[in-house]
């Protein structure tokens, strides 16, 4: 399942959720699974781009950005 599926399924589910009564057990697994997806697709981008971050000072040094 590709990332756009998964923000459309979650979509669904939350539209689902404020319209009708409810969700059933199952969506609400579903739902709390699609959603951990979700957020840890957007913490291994962020990672990703802070990992190939370079900070440049005013006089021209460079230094990666480091974990702290």
């Amino acid at each position: 399942m590709n990332m756009n599926e998964v923000i459309a399924r979650i979509n669904e589910l939350a539209k689902k959720a404020k319209t009708e009564a409810g969700l059933t057990p199952e969506e609400l697994t579903e739902r709390d699974k699609l959603r951990r997806i979700y957020i840890d697709s957007v913490k291994a981008n962020l990672v990703g781009q802070l990992e190939n971050t370079t900070i440049v000072y005013p006089d021209g040094t460079k230094k990666k950005v480091t974990h702290k």
